[in-house]
């Protein structure tokens, strides 16, 4: 399972590096020397081969999933008075964008085994002004949305799903955003393709899709690339304030290079995290990130929750990795705790502020070697006491 390009074996293990090489910058120069670098036709090109990929009808390319969480939130008309279903557990993005439109985001305890919004978690907390749930797969580990989904057209309630960490991750076999109202998507270094940064909404709408390309372009109702296509002059209307959250087709073009090698990504991910697994089960006390019975993970990020009782806390545990050349990470944010939400109010949430407080991410990367692995491995066993 070596891997070419090896570092030495005495330097420092990151938690990731992005699979980038020459066929990315041929691409980006290629958009460079083509004189078309804002939002244009790699950038249409970069939308459909996405859709396609995860099953939807529309993709609609952003500059930030961030930025998709807003507009998907606005297609919904979601504003004041309004309360959006969120994990806690999540970067704060996911809540941020509830309050992009004036809603009030309520926290949501998770699962422990997948870190993910279940129906019970999200009923345990919803109110008549509960207007939508906003679930998320969790550092590329596939919520069931299939029960979700069920349990939101009970209540009469929209979902839309954070995919952030999401490409390439199944459910029931089929890829994570299949069958979404609105899914939205990150490519920001750390995800398992990326643009650079830049994001992606998608959906079966095609209402939505006409809109949302609206919004994204100050609301225009002909995008600059329609303008120049037609080969003769277009007065544009602007139809109601809208945002400059486009990507640029330098990012696009990176992107579908990244797409093509999504296949390869994801293998190889589970095939490093499946011998970090093995490894792992001689080390008592520490629980990894696995696969849900319903379906499969990304391994976007490999996390591993320790006993209580672990020799070392989740901080000296880091410090120990860093110590030893390794890169390692908290866990998932809780969002409720950060100073930003300082007296927003929460229910208890004691599966999230566990995972928050004792996790920690190991790295994971395409060109991972098994001997940068076992010397992961090795740091924690002598921690362990092992």
């Amino acid at each position: 399972m070596s891997a070419p390009g090896a570092a030495p074996a005495d330097a420092r293990i990151p938690v990731m590096v992005p699979w980038l090489g020459d066929e990315e910058a041929r691409a980006a120069a290629d958009a460079v020397l083509s004189g078309w670098v804002a939002q244009g036709p790699r950038v249409a090109e970069f939308e459909r081969a996405f859709a396609d990929r995860v099953g939807a009808e529309h993709g609609i390319a952003v500059s930030s999933c961030t930025t998709a969480l807003h507009l998907a939130l606005i297609a919904l008309e979601l504003g004041p008075g309004d309360e959006v279903v969120v994990p806690s557990l999540s970067f704060i993005a996911t809540a941020n964008a509830v309050r992009y439109v004036g809603a009030r985001p309520v926290f949501a305890d998770v699962e422990e085994s997948t870190g993910n919004l279940t129906p019970a978690t999200v009923d345990a907390v919803r109110t008549p002004r509960t207007k939508a749930v906003l679930a998320v797969h969790q550092g590329g580990v596939p919520a069931d949305v299939h029960a979700l989904r069920a349990a939101c057209a009970e209540w009469d309630l929209p979902l839309v799903e954070d995919a952030a960490c999401g490409i390439g991750a199944t459910v029931g076999g089929k890829s994570v955003g299949h069958g979404a109202l609105l899914a939205a998507w990150s490519f920001h270094p750390r995800k398992v393709i990326t643009t650079g940064e830049g994001g992606m909404l998608t959906t079966d709408d095609a209402r939505w899709a006409e809109r949302l390309r609206r919004l994204r372009e100050h609301g225009m109702n002909v995008s600059a690339a329609q303008r120049h296509a037609s080969g003769k002059p277009i007065l544009e209307s602007y139809l109601e304030v809208g945002y400059n959250y486009r990507m640029t087709d330098i990012q696009a073009a990176v992107g579908l290079v990244q797409l093509g090698k999504l296949d390869a990504i994801v293998a190889r991910r589970r095939a490093l995290a499946a011998r970090y697994t093995e490894l792992l089960g001689a080390i008592p006390g520490l629980r990894p990130v696995r696969d849900p019975d319903y379906g499969q993970g990304n391994f976007q990020s490999y996390w591993v929750l320790p006993a209580e009782d672990f020799p070392v806390g989740r901080d000296e545990l880091l410090a120990r990795l860093s110590q030893a050349g390794i890169s390692a990470r908290r866990g998932i944010m809780a969002s409720h705790l950060e100073p930003a939400y300082a007296g927003h109010g929460a229910a208890p949430l004691p599966v999230t502020e566990r995972i928050s407080r004792d996790s920690l991410i190991l790295p994971l990367f395409h060109t991972m070697t098994e001997a940068e692995q076992d010397r992961v491995v090795a740091a924690l066993r002598e921690a362990a006491g092992g």
